[in-house]
């Protein structure tokens, strides 16, 4: 397959087609270098030609003008290095160009990889999240709708008739519901690892579910796991205090990360940057019982995004401590709750429930309406002339000030969202129902 290969330049190209992505990856030097070590010339080329969505390679061979055979070996291959992504349904393989995060960049790290620099590549990649004050963070939590959400330890939820949660909001009905269950490391804390920098947390604790976990468990990227030994990993998690973030869907939720607050990328990034929107909270948040609250400070020390602060005051000699928290940037995770043997920190419904995306291709369609880069995921076959030119024509009506106005009217985002969902299924066929 020489002859897909470009220059030097193939590198920016493939650069360009990431930034392109709704997940918004930012353009620079330090990513050039990445992709300098993960693919080589050839691959970097082929990439660069590959669909946003899940496509059939028999169809992109067809129009990038490939022997097809040729072009599934290599296709393979490159999803083995976990720098694309493949999975096959019904004996039909499919393949699209993943992001940076959350893609390739947890394909690589998910595993120990002697055929890689990792230790150079760690330091990369934490130059790419931090540089430019954060622009990655920026770029990857603009918009209202999010692609990580946080799920409440149901355990704090108090049993009475005013409480309740919904079964998409629980772990462990993901678990249950799950056609396949997948766990890798914990790609922060690998990462933190190669800095010197790691915590003594436990490491395997990356969950991947359904098609991504069969997919992931088939590559080796990760290690296929019962559901019984799927609850006993979040079981432990919770007993260290690591808070769940998973993919923002209701239906066929694709992972849960159990993380800490001190190796993991998402959570520092909100800490570092202030984003107070960058992880969709739980419907839960922390209520505080001043009755009941001692000022032990537990909560403080264990709330993962600092929403809890330490009050103090002084009366007559006597010193009275008391917590209270920050509504803007409490995720409603429970583990202050969890921690709290007063029964001062409690969970309590928030007054305004926030309701998830339905399916992946709610969220994604969502996203790229709300950072206008609907041109991109509907036209994504860049070696079409016509997607070039329709996607050319969808993005200056994107940019336009009436589509820009309608846009923020929810009513007229959602039917235009659905209509699109719809088309998107369409599109994919049977697949969909994989997917959703």
């Amino acid at each position: 397959m020489g002859h897909i290969t470009n220059s030097e330049n193939g590198y920016h190209l493939l650069q360009n087609r990431l930034s392109q992505k709704v997940q918004g990856n930012s353009e620079s030097e330090t990513l050039i270098k990445i992709l300098q070590m993960l693919f080589s010339p050839e691959d970097a080329a082929l990439a660069g030609k590959l669909p946003h969505r899940l496509t059939p390679i028999d169809v992109l061979a067809t129009e990038l003008g490939l022997p097809e055979r040729e072009f599934a070996e290599k296709i393979i291959e490159m999803a083995k290095q976990g720098i694309i992504f493949d999975l096959v349904h019904k004996g039909r393989r499919y393949v699209m160009l993943p992001p940076v995060v959350i893609g390739f960049f947890e394909f690589v790290f998910m595993r120990v990889r002697p055929d890689l620099p990792m230790q150079e590549l760690a330091h990369l990649f934490e130059t790419y999240f931090n540089e430019e004050d954060g622009i990655l963070f920026r770029s990857f939590w603009q918009g209202q709708t999010q692609q990580t959400r946080t799920f409440v330890m149901e355990e704090t939820i108090p049993q009475n008739d005013h409480a309740e949660i919904l079964d998409w909001e629980r772990a462990t009905q993901v678990i249950f519901s799950a056609t396949a269950i997948s766990v890798g490391k914990c790609q922060c804390h690998h990462t933190a690892q190669h800095h010197g920098t790691a915590c003594d947390k436990p490491e395997e604790v990356c969950l991947t579910f359904n098609y991504i976990a069969e997919s992931l468990a088939k590559k080796g990227h990760a290690r296929a796991i019962s559901k019984d030994e799927a609850k006993d990993i979040l079981r432990r998690c919770k007993e260290h205090n690591l808070i769940q973030i998973g993919d923002n869907v209701q239906r066929k939720v694709a992972f849960i990360c159990n993380c800490c607050s001190c190796c993991c990328h998402l959570l520092r990034g909100i800490r570092n940057y202030e984003v107070k929107n960058g992880v969709v909270s739980s419907n839960w948040i922390m209520g505080v019982d001043l009755a009941k609250c001692t000022g032990c400070g537990k909560c403080v020390k264990v709330c993962p995004v600092g929403a809890i602060q330490m009050n103090e005051s002084e009366d007559r000699g006597h010193r009275k401590r008391w917590v209270s928290r920050d509504a803007s940037i409490c995720l409603g995770c429970g583990v202050c709750s969890k921690v709290c043997r007063s029964g001062g920190a409690v969970m309590q419904p928030r007054a305004q429930r926030t309701i998830a995306p339905e399916t992946i291709f709610d969220q994604q369609l969502s996203m790229a309406v709300e950072r206008g880069r609907l041109a991109e995921l509907l036209f994504d076959h860049p070696e079409k002339l016509s997607h070039r030119a329709l996607g050319r024509l969808v993005k200056l009506i994107e940019q336009s000030a009436p589509f820009r106005a309608a846009m923020a009217s929810e009513a007229i985002k959602s039917s235009l969202v659905e209509i699109l969902v719809k088309g998107a299924k369409k599109q994919i066929g049977d697949l969909a129902e994989e997917l959703s």
